[in-house]
């Protein structure tokens, strides 16, 4: 993404541009979602325990395998409950919240494998998309490519060797078709055959933003959608969030107050980062004045993003077809759970359905334990696809329908056990913290003790830092560190894995008689990869993502000022990547709607509850 959009700027100022991507940076903003933000709306309450839980339900046993099912709204939750027959605890408000319902965990999924046990998957999820309810099976390397849904949509292709199928192109763009796959060339294969073209003449224009003077209309909601056209706001485009004053974006409802506080919809943490940069306006999309409306505001718009299930782009009459009327060079950016055609096109998916389907779930947990959520990363992936390909799409400048699907993304992020099964023969398997390619690798408990610096928090007595050792080097300075109990003989990953159990728990001992920091110190001077493990919230510290600006302070009109993590990459250019805060719901409908209304249209919209500035009954 940093160097195609890169690519725009110079072609207009001649200027050339400098991209710095840095993998600490990229984990930081994608792999957690902003609990650093969560903390600073909370008034950074202390930690009181771990912390870490996971959904329930989530990943539950069937009679004949596992079942993924996401209850990430409370409808969501109450549907579940009725599908299993228990409406009898819709008024226990002890599980309506998450995080009461994770601490009665052993009670509730009693309760619900009492019914997933007693029906196979397939019998499962077709109830559960009866109900509408985010669900999807959980596939391994040996079963992902059978997924009906991926065979209808032909989404494998053999690779050039012929030894193992792959993923397509995860996007697809109407008029174009991608580069076929080909094999990887030998050492030297086009030596003194590459020829350039002879660049054109550089024009000698003022430097802008990659997107300056590109307007995109926002009709997403969730994380993956407005993760999205959050990196297009960042890159210069002018985004404008659409939502409806009786459905917004329901990340708004993941807030840190309470609803019976005034606007307290305006203190979704992850609403905020993934909202930067954009103005807001609302338009009920169910009104045929607020059609009428929003197709005007699409006749300004080169861009149009939504991630709401196919039909309903359809029951609003908002089409490819009638949109591509509106405006030929509009260029559709369409973001669906499954795909716009294929047995699954109607179902609702989230990141944990995803990660399911794509084999991630199967790899992640103990090797005695069940598949285990991933938690998130599949909705950033999604996004950046998304915006991967809005990108080329613009470059062929010309209206065009961008078809960027959830599931495809997370499958080219998860594909390696498909590969590895069709060409070794290997069912890729959970083995806990322990990796493919560095032995030993893991999380060792340390001694209780506060941090010297404050940057990691009180860990108390749940302090680990995490190791893993990547070559013989590592491993020999390793054994001089630690001394007894590590055999410096084990010279090879393979000898090393073979004796991992003694070493953790060598490994384990030497840990349990040193702080974390003063573990991971002696690790790291001594050459060995190692870092203490921290609460996510706490990132804000590290001293790396300071200094390189990762989190910018943002003033907002209800919440006040707070930093939030931006992009993880920087440009010369850029100073800072934050240029407004999120908005509040309808705050720009006067200043935006107002180029496509008139004031008498606007007031008579807005006494009819077509457009508002207050979440309806709020």
């Amino acid at each position: 993404i940093g160097a195609l959009a890169a690519l725009r700027s110079p072609r207009a100022s001649g200027e050339g541009e400098h991209v710095d991507v840095a993998m600490l940076d990229c984990m930081t903003v994608t792999m957690t979602t902003y609990p650093s933000v969560f903390s600073s709306f909370a008034g950074w309450p202390p930690m009181t325990g771990t912390g870490r839980m996971i959904e329930v339900p989530s990943i539950e046993p069937t009679s004949d395998g596992y079942a993924v099912f996401t209850t990430n709204s409370a409808q969501q939750f109450h549907d579940f409950l009725v599908m299993m027959g228990r409406g009898d605890l819709l008024e226990d408000q002890g599980l309506a919240r998450p995080l009461t319902r994770f601490k009665r965990r052993v009670e509730f999924l009693a309760t619900v494998h009492e019914w997933t046990t007693k029906r196979t998957s397939a019998d499962a999820l077709g109830e559960a998309a009866l109900f509408r309810i985010p669900s999807g099976p959980v596939l391994n390397g040996a079963t992902v490519p059978a997924f009906e849904q991926f065979v209808e949509r032909e989404v494998f292709v053999t690779a050039p060797s012929g030894r193992f199928r792959q993923p397509r192109v995860p996007y697809r763009i109407t008029g174009w078709s991608p580069t076929p796959f080909a094999a990887a060339p030998g050492v030297g294969a086009d030596t003194g055959q590459v020829a350039w073209d002879r660049r054109p003449a550089r024009p000698a224009g003022e430097w802008r933003l990659p997107l300056a003077g590109v307007r995109v209309v926002d009709c997403t909601a969730w994380w993956a959608g407005p993760a999205a056209t959050h990196v297009l706001a960042a890159l210069g485009a002018d985004v404008v969030k659409v939502e409806s004053v009786t459905r917004p974006d329901l990340m708004r409802y993941s807030s840190t107050k309470l609803p019976t506080e005034d606007r307290w919809y305006e203190w979704g943490a992850l609403f905020h980062g993934t909202n930067v940069g954009k103005r807001g306006v609302t338009l009920d999309l169910t009104d045929p004045g607020g059609i009428e409306l929003f197709e005007r505001l699409l006749s300004t718009a080169d861009v149009l993003v939504e991630n709401f299930t196919p039909r309903v782009m359809d029951q609003f009459g908002l089409g490819w077809e009638r949109v591509h009327a509106l405006n030929p060079d509009l260029l559709m950016v369409r973001m669906p759970a499954f795909g716009l055609d294929g047995p699954w096109r109607d179902r609702t998916g989230f990141a944990q359905t995803m990660e399911s389907v794509a084999g991630m779930s199967w790899l992640t947990g103990f090797p005695d334990g069940p598949p285990v959520l991933v938690r998130g990363a599949c909705d950033p992936l999604a996004g950046m696809h998304a915006v991967f390909a809005t990108l080329v799409g613009l470059a062929g400048g010309r209206g065009a329908m961008v078809e960027a699907v959830m599931v495809e993304a997370a499958l080219s992020a998860a594909v390696e056990q498909v590969i590895e099964h069709d060409a070794a023969g290997t069912l890729l398997c959970r083995d806990g913290n322990r990796g493919p390619t560095a032995a030993p690798q893991g999380l060792y408990r340390c001694a209780p003790a506060a941090p010297a610096d404050g940057t990691h928090g009180d860990l108390g007595d749940d302090a680990w830092v995490a190791i893993a050792v990547e070559d013989d080097a590592q491993w020999a300075a390793l054994c001089r560190l630690v001394g007894p109990g590590l055999d410096p003989s084990l010279a090879t990953v393979d000898a090393r894995r073979a004796d991992h159990d003694a070493i953790d728990a060598a490994l384990g001992a030497w840990c349990a008689t040193r702080s974390a920091d003063a573990a991971a110190g002696a690790l790291v001077d001594a050459g060995v990869p190692a870092g203490v493990v921290i609460s996510a919230r706490d990132c804000r510290h590290n001293p790396q993502l300071r200094h390189r600006r990762l989190f910018e302070a943002v003033d907002h009109p209800v919440t006040g000022r707070h930093e939030l993590p931006v992009m993880p990459f920087r440009f010369a250019h850029v100073d800072r990547w934050a240029t407004r805060p999120a908005p509040t719901l309808g705050q720009h409908n006067d200043e935006v709607l107002g180029e496509v209304a008139t004031p008498e249209e606007l007031a008579r919209l807005r006494a009819g509850g077509v457009i508002g500035d207050r979440v309806a009954g709020a």
